[in-house]
C-alpha cells in the first residue's frame, strides 16, 4: 500500500492525544546530552591555534580535523537511520554518546595530524548515531502539532552546547593547555550515556494514524523524498546555513584573535558568550514564533525562517567588517539571533513531512547531504583561502553568502504552489 506522509496534524486541534508514557523524562534526558554533543563539536575551533603551533600545522590543515569529524558523521548517519527505522533507538542513542565523548578525550592524546583527524573522526561515528535518531524518537512521543516546540526546547541545547565549548575550550587551553581541553570536555558525555538507557521506547508511529507496516526500502524512501519539492528545498536551504555556520563556527575566534587583538581565552568567551544568549534567544523565538506566524502565512516554518537568514547575512557581514570591539560582539549577537531563527522550524518541516517508519533515514539522509555540502567543505575552503590570500577576514564572507543563499531557498519553498506531498510506499504487516 502507499502511505501518505503527514504533512498536517491528523487529530484535530481540541483533541490532540496527549504526550505517550515518559514523554517528559525523555526530553530531558535527551536535551542535557544534546547540549555535551555540541559542546563537543567545536573544541577544535576554540584552540585551534594552540594544536597549530605544537603539531607544526598549517591552516588549512587545522581545519581537517573538524572535516574528518563531519565526512564520518554525514557517511555514517545514514546507516544509522537505518536501524534506527528497526532496531531499539535508546540503545543506539546511548552507545553513539559514550563513543563520542571517550573520543572526545582522545584528541588530547594526539601526538600528530593524522592521530588527531582520526580521534576527531570517531566522534562523528557517535554523534552521528545520536543526532540522527532524537527526532525520531520525539516523534513518536508527541503528536505533529506539538512536534515544533518539543524540538525548540530539544534545540535549545545547540547553541547552549556550542558556546560551552568555545568558552570551557577557550579557557582551559588558555590556562591548562589544548590537550587538557579535549580530556576535560570529553569526561561528562560518558556518564551521561547511562540516562539514555533509562528513557522509555515508544511504538512506532502512533501519532500517524497508519496501520503497522513493515519499513519500506532505502530506494522507495528516495524515490519519495526526491519526488516531495518541500522537502527537497527545506534540505538545501539546511545545507546552504550549514555551510556558512561551518565557516563562522571554525574560523570566528581564530579571526577575533588574529585581527582584533584577543587572546584565544576572550577570543573563545566572546563566541561562546554571544552564541549562548543569542543562539538561545534566536531558537526560542524561531520555534514559538514560527508558530505563531501560522495565522498570517502559509508555512510559516519556511517563511520566518528565510527572513531571518537575511537579517542573519548582514550582521555577520558586520562583524567581520567592523574594527571596533563593542560594535562587533554587538553584530556577533545579533548575527547568532537570527542565524538560529530557523533550527527547529526546518527541523519540524523535514520529520512532519515523513511516514514513522521511514522517519529516521529521511533524516539522517538530511544530515548526509547539509554536511556533505555543508560544512564538510567550508572549514578547509576558508581555511584555504586564508592560506592563500593572508586574510581571515576575507574567508570569513562565506558566511553571509552562504545564510543568502539559505534565504532564497527557503524563500522559494515559501512562495511556491501548494502540491500533493510525496508518498513512501510500505508493505503491510503480515
Amino acid at each position: 500500500m502507499a502511505l501518505q506522509a503527514p504533512a498536517r496534524p491528523p487529530f484535530p486541534a481540541a483533541r490532540l492525544p496527549p504526550p505517550a508514557p515518559g514523554a517528559g523524562f525523555a526530553v530531558a534526558v535527551l536535551t542535557a546530552v544534546n547540549l555535551l554533543n555540541y559542546a563537543d563539536r567545536f573544541i577544535t575551533s576554540a584552540v585551534k591555534d594552540l594544536f597549530k603551533r605544537d603539531l607544526h600545522l598549517s591552516d588549512t590543515e587545522t581545519s581537517l580535523p573538524l572535516s574528518a569529524f563531519i565526512v564520518v558523521y554525514m557517511i555514517t548517519s545514514p546507516l544509522f537511520g537505518s536501524l534506527g527505522d528497526r532496531l531499539p533507538r535508546k540503545k543506539i542513542l546511548a552507545a553513539g554518546a559514550a563513543l563520542w565523548s571517550a573520543a572526545t578525550g582522545l584528541a588530547g592524546l594526539a601526538t600528530g595530524f593524522w592521530s588527531l583527524v582520526i580521534s576527531r573522526a570517531l566522534v562523528g561515528i557517535g554523534e552521528a548515531a545520536y543526532v540522527s535518531l532524537c527526532p525520531s524518537l520525539f516523534s513518536d512521543f508527541y503528536p505533529p502539532a506539538k512536534r515544533n516546540r518539543i524540538l525548540t526546547l530539544f534545540y535549545t541545547a545547540v547553541p547552549v552546547g556550542l558556546a560551552l565549548g568555545y568558552v570551557a575550550g577557550g579557557l582551559i587551553g588558555h590556562h591548562l593547555g589544548w590537550r587538557a581541553a579535549f580530556m576535560i570536555c570529553g569526561f561528562p558525555g560518558v556518564f551521561a550515556a547511562g540516562l539514555v538507557l533509562l528513557i522509555r521506547e515508544p511504538p512506532r508511529g502512533i501519532y500517524d494514524n497508519s496501520r503497522p507496516v513493515s519499513p519500506p526500502s532505502w530506494l522507495e524512501v528516495l524515490r519519495s523524498l526526491v519526488k516531495n519539492r518541500e522537502y527537497v528545498l527545506a534540505v538545501a536551504g539546511y545545507t546552504a546555513v550549514t555551510f556558512a555556520g561551518g565557516a563562522m563556527g571554525d574560523w570566528l575566534p581564530t579571526y577575533l584573535s588574529r585581527s582584533r587583538g584577543m587572546n584565544i581565552g576572550e577570543a573563545g568567551s566572546a563566541m561562546g558568550i554571544t552564541m549562548i544568549v543569542g543562539g538561545l534567544g534566536g531558537t526560542l523565538l524561531g520555534g514559538f514564533g514560527a508558530d505563531l506566524l501560522g495565522r498570517f502565512t502559509r508555512r510559516p516554518y519556511l517563511a520566518l525562517s528565510a527572513l531571518s537568514t537575511v537579517a542573519a547575512a548582514l550582521f555577520a557581514m558586520l562583524t567581520i567588517v567592523l574594527e571596533n570591539r563593542l560594535a562587533i560582539l554587538t553584530c556577533m549577537f545579533f548575527a547568532q539571533l537570527f542565524m538560529w531563527f530557523y533550527n527547529a522550524p526546518i527541523n519540524a518541516v523535514l520529520i512532519n513531512l515523513v511516514d514513522g517508519h521511514s522517519r529516521a533515514r529521511a533524516f539522517a539522509l538530511a544530515v548526509l547531504v547539509t554536511h556533505m555540502l555543508g560544512d564538510a567543505l567550508s572549514p578547509p575552503i576558508a581555511g584555504y583561502i586564508a592560506d592563500l590570500t593572508g586574510s581571515v577576514g576575507l574567508a570569513l564572507t562565506l558566511t553571509p553568502v552562504g545564510l543568502l543563499v539559505a534565504a532564497l531557498l527557503w524563500a522559494v519553498a515559501w512562495r511556491a504552489p501548494e502540491e500533493a506531498h510525496a508518498t513512501v510506499a510500505v508493505s503491510t504487516a503480515a
